[in-house]
């Protein structure tokens, strides 16, 4: 298993289709430092081509998810020399930070977020740029960049509004206000709420575990399209479904899963 600065990959147990992908920076809340957008899409690039990795969970080591972005990483001192050059630099940067969390998107793998404690201003961008989140009742969540006097610039305005709808995303965005676990829920945020770090760790495992024992062919394709559906007409996705499924729907993963319906038993796929 590669080691990295600020990351931790380990197998949920021998022979699991479930790798978890932890932010391990405790004692910074973890903080997002300029090594962790650096290492996120190496490590989600390593399990993406691992064929033993089936579904991801991220989440946080310690007693947060991620407390936002590492100051140190937000150097807004402006460089010396030319304005407009010393605007594009920081544009450069900015989108190198984008791609670190949408690195999350790229992965082939359902990435689960398993939230608890804090999930603030960058944590709400790597939050939503996962396929599916629980958190516990005593997480929270706030998109905090407009506390800081910046626009949140790493994905939570362009994904959030598809997730908890356009007017609670701007209510969300423009005050900055702290939401809880159980509200989290109500606005969609999260599809479910567990009563403690132990109980979301449990019940993440089980949902997991079902998601691997399925298809990889149609869990990949599954996410592939429903992202890609999200930018277009409906028209426009029912074309690209139909197109990507002419490639992929004759797969052994059919034949499997109609031979083990049939003889009334549990279908084992291929690796991915």
């Amino acid at each position: 298993m590669e080691k990295f600065k600020t990351l931790e990959i380990v197998r949920a147990s021998p022979g699991s289709a479930v790798f978890h992908l932890r932010l391990n920076r405790p004692s910074s809340r973890n903080a997002l430092s300029l090594d962790s957008f650096a290492e996120l899409p190496l490590a989600l690039s390593s399990l993406d081509r691992n064929p033993d990795a089936l579904v991801l969970v991220l989440s946080g080591a310690g007693h947060h998810f991620c407390s936002g972005i590492d100051l140190a990483a937000l150097d807004s001192s402006p460089p010396p020399g030319d304005r407009g050059r010393a605007g594009e630099r920081l544009r450069r940067h900015i989108k190198y930070l984008q791609d670190a969390v949408t690195a999350i998107e790229r992965c082939r793998k359902p990435v689960i977020a398993a939230v608890h404690g804090a999930c603030v201003g960058g944590g709400v961008d790597v939050a939503t740029a996962c396929d599916v989140r629980y958190c516990t009742e005593d997480a929270f969540f706030s998109v905090k960049e407009v506390d800081l006097a910046i626009t949140a610039d790493l994905g939570t305005l362009q994904r959030l509004p598809s997730i908890v709808g356009y007017g609670n995303a701007m209510e969300l965005a423009l005050t900055g206000r702290r939401v809880s676990g159980s509200e989290a829920k109500e606005l969609g945020l999260v599809s479910r709420v567990f009563g403690s770090k132990r109980e979301l760790d449990d019940g993440v495992r089980v949902i997991a575990e079902a998601i691997a024992s399925k298809s990889p062919m149609a869990v990949t394709g599954t996410k592939a399209v429903l992202l890609k559906s999200r930018d277009m007409s409906i028209d426009q996705g029912l074309d690209y479904v139909a197109t990507w499924n002419s490639a992929m729907l004759l797969s052994d993963d059919l034949t499997e899963a109609i031979s083990a319906h049939t003889q009334k038993r549990k279908p084992v796929f291929a690796k991915l």
